[in-house]
Parts: structure tokens; sequence; C-alpha cells
């Protein structure tokens, strides 16, 4: 079901998402961990967000692992045309529900098989490199996006992203293979990549702001991100989506929840305009 709110990013002739998606994060047990409290919950969710005109739902293997690509499968394979599954490499998950950065590039060939198996695909739409850095530590990133390069060159990828990088890495990355989409921590008050988020309009790259809320552990709470939702008759949720929406023509919005109510939510701020007086304020916020 098409959705006008949901406008939508061209990034290449087979590649046009939905600028508000869904990320399929939250759809686990406690840190991103085993299985979901509600597996018929989670499958109702993802459903509802195909439904209501999502065409870009954000993924990975080490999701669970593994558990949030065999619910999407189960809920929306086989797939309708147009959805496109954004996922993830770069990391794995230890006993206890740790993060351990994996690039060596046969582990890297690993999870990306793991992610066709699981999904039950036999091309990916598009894999995010996901750095070692939480925020891009400058590092170099040839050997790992040259090993992503070369699944690209057998068919196994279409596209190609990054996810937790630098400016100088982009620039890396875009000597070896085309980059069709950055994502990175960028919300209201996180405004470190102002710079890339321009660099990504101009280039035509769609930048996903992930934690557009702030994430648990550092929350959005604002005065006048409080005023602002209030003179408006929005939730504040809702208001700091929609900022990130107008903040650039190429952001993309990827935010997660377990929750039909709350995705229709989410999904409502991409039809809220903010007036430009209200922007100015928020604008204030991460300054």
């Amino acid at each position: 079901m098409s959705n006008p709110a949901l406008q939508t990013l061209t990034l290449a002739d087979d590649l046009s998402i939905t600028r508000m998606g869904y990320g399929a994060m939250q759809l686990t047990g406690s840190g991103v961990f085993g299985p979901p409290k509600n597996r018929t919950q989670a499958i109702a969710v993802l459903r509802a967000a195909v439904e209501l005109g999502i065409t870009h739902i954000d993924t990975s293997d080490f999701y669970g692992p593994a558990i949030v690509n065999e619910l999407i499968k189960e809920a929306l394979h086989p797939y309708p045309a147009g959805l496109h599954i954004v996922t993830k490499v770069g990391v794995r998950r230890s006993a206890n529900g740790g993060w351990i950065t994996s690039l060596d590039p046969a582990d890297l060939k690993a999870q990306v098989h793991e992610n066709l198996r699981h999904l039950g695909l036999e091309t990916l739409d598009v894999v995010n490199l996901r750095t070692a850095a939480f925020d891009g530590d400058g590092s170099s990133i040839a050997e790992p996006f040259g090993t992503l390069a070369g699944l690209r060159e057998q068919g196994l990828i279409r596209h190609l992203g990054l996810s937790g990088i630098t400016d100088a890495q982009l620039t890396q990355a875009q000597a070896i293979a085309p980059v069709v989409t950055v994502q990175n921590r960028y919300n209201l008050v996180d405004r470190a990549d102002d710079d890339l988020v321009a660099r990504c309009a101009e280039e035509g790259i769609a930048y996903a702001a992930f934690f557009p809320l702030g994430g648990g552990f550092h929350p959005l709470r604002s005065r006048i991100l409080r005023d602002v939702a209030r003179r408006l008759g929005a939730s504040e949720q809702q208001v700091a989506l929609a900022w990130l929406l107008q903040r650039s023509p190429s952001t993309v919005l990827i935010p997660g929840t377990s929750s039909v109510a709350h995705l229709r939510e989410n999904i409502a701020a991409a039809d809220l305009q903010l007036p430009d007086e209200a922007i100015a304020e928020l604008n204030t916020i991460g300054q």
C-alpha cells in the first residue's frame, strides 16, 4: 500500500526507498539478544510497516543474532515488489550478548552468506559495512570494504553502504566502489555529522540517522523540544523525527519499535511539516 506522506529517495535505478524506514533492531529480547517477548507481535509490526507503505527495512544478522532476519523472512517472504532490506556486517555476538568487531575478509564473506540464508534471498539489496568504532575512528576500511565490493561484483550484493564512519572513510570507500548510504548517529542533540550530512545530500547518498531519538542511553530531553511539540499538537518524538526529515533532502530514518501503535505514530511524523520558526528553535538544541 503506497503512502503519499512517505517521500521516497532514489539512490540507483533499482533502489528507491521511503525516507521513513523501519529499524528492526528492537524485535529481539533485551540488549538486542535472544528472542522477542512476543513473537506474534513482532511479526505483526513487520507486516504493518509494509502495509503502511514503508519500503525500507533496516536489519542485521547480528540482531539476535539471526533472530530478526528470521522474523523478517517469516513475516514478509516472498517479499513484495519494491521492498528493500538494508543489512549490516562487521560484528559478531558473544555467548552472553557482547558485541565483537569482526572485519576479517573470510568472516565478512561468511556474514553475507548468513544474511542471505536467514533472509531467504539470493542477492542482498544493500549491505552496510559496520566499522570498528561506534562513531568512526578514522582507521583504514580499504580491506573490509574491498571484500564487500568483491561480493558485489559476484552478484551477492547490489549496493554498498557504510555505518559508523568518518568523512575520510567515505572518501576511501568511494575510491573502491560506489556508496549509496551512510548510517551514523545523528539527531537534534548529536550534531557532529553536520558537514557529512551536507556532503551526502550533495553527492546523492542517503544519510540514515540511527538513534534519531537519542537511544536508550541518551534519550532526547529538551524544554525547547517539549514546547515546540506542545504548540504543534504533536509528540516530542514526532517533532524530532520531522526535524531530521527536514534537515536535509537525503536524510532517511530507521526508528525502531515493537509496537504497531508506536509504528503508526512514527510514520505520522513524515506528514508533520515544521514551520521555519520551530526549526530555528530546534536548531539551537544542538549548538
